[in-house]
């Protein structure tokens, strides 16, 4: 019973202790000096997949393989995104992407309460995926699938298995608050970039870089 009583107050310690250390010193932690880097994109429906695309083209050619996760209720990112790695594919090079899909965690004007439940079925998937894929950073800027792949990356990381990179890019829409994912995953991300300067002085963790997309 004594040993049963240490690990339950050692435990929640040791976790603690290891989700403040990954959440404290991600920027000291740079994936790619020895290559390429293996991205997780976080594709969301309607501006978010458009705007994140827009995104990784302005990125060079290190950042692969490029992970792209879609909500299976999502019906038109997955077109978008194979129409845009098509033109970005050079001649006699290898596919440098796959396409995966995870319950949505939250409906437009779903309820809070259920809300809870259907981001808990997400995460179930998202462990798993995360864990297999083990990607090098998580890119995203505002979908709600998002939040339960963030925290995948964050548990690779508490568990001491691969730190994960998490870079929050806010949609251009948002000019004086942030959205609900972004107010999630402020305090828990690497890099958050916001594309205006207003939010940039209401928010001193931010990165304002000017429009980025």
């Amino acid at each position: 019973m004594l040993l049963f009583a240490v690990l339950a107050l050692f435990l929640p310690v040791l976790f603690i202790y290891r989700f403040y250390v990954v959440v404290k010193t991600g920027r000291r932690h740079q994936p790619g000096r020895k290559g390429y880097v293996s991205v997780l994109v976080v594709a969301g429906s309607g501006g978010h997949t458009t705007e994140i695309l827009r995104l990784l083209d302005s990125l060079p050619a290190a950042y692969a393989p490029r992970h792209y996760v879609i909500a299976d209720t999502d019906k038109m990112s997955e077109e978008k995104v194979c129409t845009f790695e098509s033109l970005k594919l050079q001649p006699d090079s290898k596919l440098q992407y796959t396409i995966c899909r995870i319950p949505r965690s939250r409906e437009v004007h779903q309820s809070w309460s259920s809300s809870v439940v259907s981001t808990l079925n997400a995460l179930r998937y998202s462990l798993p995926l995360v864990f297999r894929l083990r990607p090098d950073m998580v890119l995203c800027n505002g979908p709600g699938t998002c939040v339960p792949l963030c925290a995948a990356a964050l548990l690779l990381g508490i568990m001491g298995m691969k730190k994960v990179l998490i870079v929050y890019v806010e949609s251009i829409c948002r000019v004086h608050s942030l959205s609900l994912t972004g107010k999630i995953l402020y305090r828990l991300s690497d890099y958050f970039f916001v594309q205006w300067s207003s939010l940039r002085d209401k928010y001193p963790k931010s990165v304002f870089l000017g429009r980025v997309v």
